[in-house]
């Protein structure tokens, strides 16, 4: 029987209704094959190799998964939309549409490789990837073998995913193979409450007083530390880099991999061996070494999903801009190397991705206050433990806690600036003795310091010695008593008196040492030794700057360096004086409306003078009359001929409105008074 017309009809329409889903779906391909190489391929290629990234914000499993599930899916869905809208008004328009797209994805593509492979930058980059991509969709239009070709690649966002799920450094953070090490074993009845501070980038001899001990007079806290607990002043770290440094410590062998600081590479560790035995409360920082079965850690602001998409839509806009951001796009999770920072321009890039250390201080005064609050006597074993970011840079606080602004460029090498880093390390330190003292007062009051286990030491030092600042290989060569020589000070149960041991410590002695006291035998083999055994008789140590790669250190307990001399005219009273010239300030807003009570002073001045004035002039900063700190002025660099100098002491500042005045010193000691403009 003949078909019927509407039969017929019907027909054609759904032939026609496939053949343009089946475009449909062509065109979809080939836009999500250009935005996987403009998006998904760039973000998921840098944020694979930085693991430290997801744990530093403690993103778990599913928050990894949802956020490459909007960077790989979410782009293509919106162009994809907005295609279909622009199908609505004919299949003409919806063509043109197309094109159009295919265009600006080719010009988005043509601006990233054009910054790789050409020098251009801003608008001629533009305009030579606006000819790309004219000339792409032009070659859209007329060829159909280009089609075919992007509709191919448009399975490659899902070969992405795949090697970042699976083949990349952050895959064993995304899917942890294991769950931890086997628990330890008790080897006694007595297993005493344990506390571990690790501090961070404090050499041992930013400590020391003339005698050789502990500053008290500056370091009052740290000194009684000392005096109630096991010294052990010859320890050393293991690596100058936290990501190696912590996991030797926290499982007693050397660095022999470039893995990420997780539970899944190093599942033989502290928290392992003692979480059969202990409860758990932990607070690290850069690691995630506890796995979840050991313990949960609490929530910290930088923490969920709204702030993984706002980081990442940052680096998408690194990867896609015309120009060269501050941060290299793909260094933007990595700890920045010495080098970088402008210190040592002989120090390596390490292989390894590690977190940006200018963004770590954002959550530890509340992970400081989450461990003191934990500090609390229980019915089970427990096990503290605080990584704390301190004094690492960036240096903010005073040794009050008070908080000051900084330029975030200013170079840490030549004269003048060598100083005031070290000057602002020491400040930071001293606002670190005030939190070493809240712990300790903590453990008094709630009775835990006679009985537990208290362990305060640091994960590596840092070198402020003119020309070879930093950790790299410079600085393990020329000054590894900075670099390597960290304050160790282990406090046994019921321990009252304080004593020095001398013993060649490094830190994969840590691991041992604990879990001899805490009677717990360790189920693994260790490198390091515990200090109830017999003492390494050969004098060398290990450094690594690169896993695998032990370097030779020699020596032992470091000498302490020289005090820095404040000038004589610090304290002085001083009057108007002479014209000297003129003087251009930063800063200078915060002398206006002082506040002591919010927890801001205006403590860094910086600025630059005219060129005339030679480099090394004396420069006397003056707070209310009175000369709180004198530097040199420095050689010019890109910025002008600058200075910048640290009033540590809040004394100097009142409440309410401040006098700020500049003084040229002159060589028979004579002051000229400078203009601020």
């Amino acid at each position: 029987m003949a078909d019927q017309p509407g039969t017929v009809q019907r027909t054609r329409r759904w032939r026609w209704g496939w053949g343009g889903w089946r475009a449909e779906v062509g065109r979809l391909l080939e836009v999500a094959a250009l935005l996987g190489l403009v998006i998904t391929q760039p973000l998921l290629d840098v944020l694979g190799r930085s693991p430290d990234f997801f744990l530093f914000h403690r993103a778990d499993r599913r928050e990894i998964l949802l956020l490459v599930a909007l960077v790989a899916v979410l782009p293509t869905v919106a162009i994809g939309l907005l295609g279909l809208a622009g199908g609505l008004l004919g299949p003409t328009v919806r063509a043109g549409t197309h094109t159009l797209l295919v265009g600006l994805l080719v010009a988005a593509l043509a601006v990233q490789v054009g910054r790789q492979l050409t020098p251009l930058r801003g608008v001629p980059l533009l305009l030579l990837a606006g000819v790309a991509g004219a000339v792409g969709a032009y070659a859209h239009r007329r060829w159909r073998a280009a089609g075919r070709v992007l509709r191919v690649a448009g399975v490659g966002p899902l070969i992405f995913v795949g090697l970042f799920l699976f083949a990349s450094p952050t895959a064993p953070v995304v899917l942890p193979r294991g769950d931890g090490g086997a628990a330890g074993t008790a080897t006694g009845n007595r297993h005493p409450p344990v506390v571990v501070l690790v501090l961070d980038e404090l050499p041992l001899v930013s400590l020391l007083g003339p005698d050789g001990g502990i500053d008290a007079q500056r370091f009052p806290h740290f000194a009684e530390l000392a005096a109630a607990s096991t010294w052990y002043r010859n320890a050393t770290g293991v690596s100058g880099w936290t990501p190696y440094a912590l996991p030797a410590m926290l499982t007693g062998r050397y660095p022999a991999q470039p893995y990420a600081p997780h539970y899944s590479h190093y599942p033989d560790n502290l928290f392992t061996a003692f979480g059969g035995l202990y409860d758990i409360r932990a607070e690290e920082s850069i690691t995630r070494l506890c796995p979840p079965s050991r313990c949960e850690q609490p929530v910290m602001p930088e923490q969920g999903l709204g702030v993984l998409v706002r980081e990442t839509g940052q680096l998408l806009r690194q990867v896609t801009s015309p120009q060269d951001s501050r941060i290299d796009p793909e260094n933007s999770y990595r700890e920045r190397t010495a080098e970088e920072a402008g210190i040592d321009a002989a120090e390596p890039v390490p292989d390894d991705p590690k977190f940006r250390w200018d963004s770590l201080n954002v959550n530890q005064p509340a992970r400081f206050t989450s461990f003191l609050n934990g500090l609390t006597p229980a019915p089970r074993p427990t096990l503290h433990f605080l990584h704390l970011l301190m004094p690492h840079s960036p240096w903010a606080y005073l040794p009050s806690g008070a908080r000051y602004e900084a330029p975030e460029e200013f170079p840490n090498e030549g004269d003048g600036w060598v100083d005031l880093a070290r000057a602002r390390h020491l400040a930071q330190l001293g606002y670190t003795d005030r939190l070493i003292g809240e712990t300790l007062r903590t453990l008094r009051e709630t009775g835990l310091w006679d009985q537990a286990l208290v362990v305060v030491t640091a994960d590596h030092g840092v070198s402020f010695t003119k020309g070879a600042q930093g950790r790299g290989m410079d600085a393990i060569r020329a000054a590894a008593d900075e670099v390597a020589w960290v304050p160790t000070f282990v406090k046994t149960p019921g321990q009252r008196t304080g004593r020095v041991d001398d013993r060649n410590w490094e830190h994969v002695d840590l691991l041992p040492t604990i879990a001899d006291e805490a009677a717990i035998s360790l189920p693994w083999r260790v490198d390091g030794r515990s200090a109830r055994q017999a003492p390494r008789t050969e004098p060398g140590k290990v450094f690594y700057d690169r896993p695998a790669e032990p370097t030779p250190i020699s020596g032992g307990v470091p000498d302490p360096l020289p005090p820095p001399a404040p000038h004589p005219l610090v304290g002085a009273a001083v009057a108007d004086a002479a014209p000297g010239g003129t003087v251009r300030i930063g800063g200078q807003d915060g002398f206006r409306a002082v506040d002591p009570d919010s927890g801001q002073l205006p403590a860094l001045i910086w600025g630059t003078l005219p060129e005339q004035v030679p480099d090394g002039t004396l420069l006397a900063v003056a707070v209310n009359g009175t000369v709180a700190s004198v530097v040199p002025v420095v050689a010019p660099d890109p910025a002008g001929r600058r200075f910048a100098a640290l009033i540590a002491d809040d004394r100097f500042f009142r409440a309410g409105a401040n006098r700020l005045d500049l003084y040229l010193v002159e060589s028979a000691g004579g002051l000229r008074q400078l203009t601020i403009s």
